[in-house]
């Protein structure tokens, strides 16, 4: 499996923000590094007006995780690095209390491929605070990006309704990393291939792809450019119709395809990338179906996304693959996932965890403390509810949510946090892409559909139910108020 060093050729300790580091060393300086902290990522709202998310880049995070180390050249470049008055900003101590290094954290996540929902913990570190500090940026960027992408993609795949949805974004993706991230990510939200051959190497996703408008018009004539396509790659036929005349350029691919089947090869199909492509689709399919064609693919390209395609499909387009790019690899009407990194605890002198809350006048802002956990119930194998509950708390004889729902301790039930770090050493096998791509497959098919498509509101009967844990409730509004009255 291809791992991020890999791709980058040297550990990415310095893939963060400064001020992780310029806190780093106050907190070497005041005595605080080594003390045990906990922090959890997490998000505020499902993105795309939804009511879900797929987790994603855990691998990724693994990777990052297991190589992080400061080497010469990190430190070599942060002793250059100088204050407003020219003298360095960061001490010779602390540069070599940042050479010794060596990970010692606990983390535990959710996999990847798992239904999640806003507040629920996606990630929790555990271990000294500096090293706590200095993780975060990166593991923020890696799970934001390949969890919004994972969730698009989902929702793309869950338009066409069990139909291929090929990823096509890579000329249009936000840069060689940004693309390739999202081309794992939009296979293991349930897209079928991509176009991105890099991607197809490293993470050994199906590879799909024909030609362009520049193939044709380099010809000049339609019917001797697909000629020519046919005899170099007789077994990868599908044809671009639409550079001149659709219809007509429809009627060339069917000419060609019956050449190719005299010699013992099939037409795969014709894709359409521009015009109303509801009424093209239905004109086009007649044809190939009048011309012995039936098993023929149309394949539609051109901006779309979920909406346009539930749209295509209410229109009754005759499409059967959907090339999916611009609007996916950058999800294009959400770019951000807006995923956080927030302290709960901090452990005392006294041996004691010191639970931590933020406050806000946006109560959505407002965190949880304490050491979470979040525990997935079921009823006859369907997604119930989940509680957000503090870690060690036993809850085998039952519990009860902040709204006061009772939960009986032998309902059907599963940790969604699983350890994969533990003293800094990495005790999680981390499953194949495809695996966790199944696991996406399976993990939705156990919520409703009216949960999953379209729009949920806030007071939607139909959203998902995540509640706290009525200790975890208490010791939130006690901080809150403790806070507030100080």
């Amino acid at each position: 499996m291809t791992q991020l060093s890999d791709l980058y050729g040297r550990p990415l300790s310095l893939l963060t923000d400064l001020y992780q580091l310029t806190m780093a060393s106050a907190y070497q300086a005041s005595g605080m590094a080594e003390r045990e902290a906990v922090f959890h990522l997490f998000f505020r709202k499902e993105p795309f007006g939804g009511s879900y998310a797929i987790a994603g880049g855990l691998s990724h995070l693994i990777d990052f995780l297991r190589d992080l180390r400061f080497d010469d050249d990190a430190i070599a470049f942060l002793a250059t690095l100088e204050g407003n008055d020219s003298k360095p900003l960061f001490s010779e101590d602390f540069l070599e209390y940042l050479r010794g290094v060596e990970l010692a954290l606990d983390i535990d996540a959710v996999e990847e491929g798992r239904v999640v929902f806003a507040h629920e913990p996606l990630v929790r570190v555990r271990g000294p605070l500096l090293q706590c500090q200095i993780v975060e940026t990166a593991l923020l960027t890696i799970v934001n990006f390949q969890t919004l992408i994972a969730t698009k993609a989902s929702r793309v795949c869950r338009a066409a309704r069990g139909e291929p949805v090929l990823e096509f974004g890579l000329r249009r993706a936000q840069g060689i990393d940004g693309a390739l991230s999202a081309s794992r990510a939009a296979y293991l939200g349930g897209c079928a291939a991509t176009s991105n051959v890099l991607a197809s190497q490293l993470y050994g996703i199906p590879v799909r792809g024909t030609h362009a408008h520049s193939w044709v018009m380099a010809f000049g004539d339609e019917l001797e450019a697909f000629r020519a396509y046919a005899a170099s790659q007789p077994n990868n036929c599908v044809f671009l119709v639409d550079t001149f005349d659709t219809i007509e350029g429809v009627h060339n691919a069917i000419e060609v395809a019956l050449e190719l089947r005299e010699s013992g090869h099939e037409l795969v199909g014709v894709r359409l990338d521009s015009g109303d492509l509801a009424d093209l689709s239905i004109r086009t399919r007649r044809l190939l179906d009048a011309a012995g064609f039936k098993d023929a693919a149309i394949v539609a390209s051109n901006d779309l996304d979920d909406t346009t395609i539930r749209e295509l499909k209410t229109a009754g387009a005759k499409i059967s693959v959907w090339g999916v790019g611009t609007k996916l690899v950058t999800a294009f009407d959400q770019p951000a996932l807006g995923g956080v990194y927030k302290l709960g605890a901090l452990r005392s002198e006294d041996g004691e965890w010191d639970h931590r809350v933020k406050l806000s006048d946006d109560l959505i802002k407002v965190s949880n403390p304490g050491v979470q956990q979040v525990r997935r119930y079921y009823d006859r194998d369907a997604a119930l509810l989940d509680v957000i509950y503090l870690d060690g708390a036993d809850l085998s004889a039952g519990c009860r949510t902040a709204e006061g729902v009772p939960l009986a301790g032998d309902n059907d039930c599963e940790d969604l946090l699983v350890p994969i770090f533990r003293g800094g050493s990495q005790t999680y096998e981390c499953p194949s892409l495809v695996v966790s791509r199944e696991l996406a497959r399976s993990d939705l098919a156990r919520f409703p559909d009216s949960l999953l498509d379209g729009e949920v509101f806030a007071d939607s009967p139909e959203r998902y139910r995540v509640s706290l844990h009525e200790d975890l409730d208490s010791l939130k509004r006690r901080l809150v108020d403790e806070h507030r009255r100080s």
